[in-house]
């Protein structure tokens, strides 16, 4: 296995990013994330690429954030020093500022999911153009456990649709695959034996495509999703995510986060 956390190979045009933390169910630490945004921004930038397919080793997609490996928000003394101001910087360009980069990359990208997709693990998804799901997969926003009423790159309600958004915030339960392909947030559903090949087929016949004419459709798309309000709408939202921050620290302090990472294991486990 390799000691990188995020791999990257580009064949036939498709350049494959591998999030490489399975033994963490992908978790993602700060090394990953920024690996990660290394890759998309190698992948965008290379001419040899037309179509951006990201990927999770092993069991899962990703289980979220590692929030027992910190924020990086650390003192000299490798204390945590959990201030709304720091958390606010931090998830300002890691979480939502990664995630809105990702989505604004010219070239189509496709999340290959399987095993969970929680909390975090949505914000990896949710910005690729399109999803192809394992029969396995479950998605999951369970932070209300911590206080605050979803994750920061509020994708819920477009992706979901009200109704939806608000029961799996509410309850934190997971949907199926199925579900998910129901209401649009996914594009297909396959035997998870076949989600490498799936995903690499579909990537091949859009690579197949003019590259200015993939460009173009991917902007109207964006673009028209943006004159409705998406990104004006999540970047509103993150700052009432923050304010959950805020409160969370207020009534029981780091330690919640804890207790939703071991509520994430039990989630993981039982999948």
């Amino acid at each position: 296995m390799s000691d990188d956390l995020v791999l990257y190979d580009v064949a036939d045009r498709v350049a494959t990013i591998t999030l490489n933390r399975p033994e963490a169910a992908n978790a993602q630490n700060p090394a990953l994330l920024d690996a990660l945004d290394a890759a998309w921004t190698r992948a965008g930038e290379d001419p040899g690429v037309q179509v951006i397919v990201l990927r999770g080793a092993g069991k899962h997609f990703s289980a979220g954030h590692d929030l027992k490996g910190g924020d990086g928000t650390e003192d000299s003394g490798g204390e945590q020093k959990w201030t709304v101001e720091r958390i606010y910087e931090y998830e300002t360009r890691r979480y939502i500022g990664y995630s809105l980069k990702w989505r604004n990359n010219p070239k189509p990208s496709i999340a290959a999911v399987q095993g969970v997709c929680i909390a975090g693990g949505l914000l990896l998804a949710w910005p690729c153009d399109l999803i192809v799901a394992a029969d396995n997969a479950k998605f999951s926003d369970p932070v209300a456990a911590m206080g605050i009423g979803g994750v920061e790159y509020h994708g819920h309600t477009w992706e979901l649709g009200a109704r939806l958004a608000k029961e799996i915030l509410f309850t934190g339960r997971a949907i199926t695959a199925e579900e998910a392909r129901a209401v649009g947030m996914v594009n297909r559903v396959v035997p998870l034996d076949e989600l490498e090949s799936a995903t690499r087929e579909l990537a091949v016949q859009i690579a197949k495509q003019p590259t200015w004419a993939l460009r173009m459709a991917k902007r109207a798309v964006n673009q028209t999703l943006d004159v409705q309000g998406f990104t004006t709408a999540v970047q509103a939202v993150f700052d009432i995510h923050t304010l959950g921050h805020g409160n969370a620290m207020t009534v029981a302090g780091y330690p919640i986060l804890v207790d939703l990472e071991h509520m994430k294991g039990e989630i993981a486990a039982k999948s």
